[in-house]
């Protein structure tokens, strides 16, 4: 039984990461302080810039969500063909 059923294996994996980055980009933006909102301004550098990015935890919760998406897509596609 293939795991990705509804669609080839291929076919999933970039549907999978399709959906991996599009979250990401929404994912981004949450808890960013910029630099020049931060007490520790380092000369040099955009103001626009993060100043603790946190990216270890967005892809973690980035993976997460994209994993529910996913499953729910699965389900819908194995269901309603």
């Amino acid at each position: 039984m293939n795991l990705f059923e509804p669609f080839g294996t291929v076919m999933g994996i970039a549907i999978y990461l399709t959906i991996w980055w599009m979250t990401l980009f929404s994912v981004l933006p949450f808890g960013v302080n910029s630099q020049s909102e931060s007490p520790e301004f380092q000369q040099g550098t955009d103001p626009g810039a993060p100043a603790v990015p946190r990216l270890l935890r967005k892809a973690l919760i980035t993976t997460i969500i994209s994993a529910v998406i996913f499953a729910g897509i699965l389900i819908f596609t194995r269901y309603n063909h």
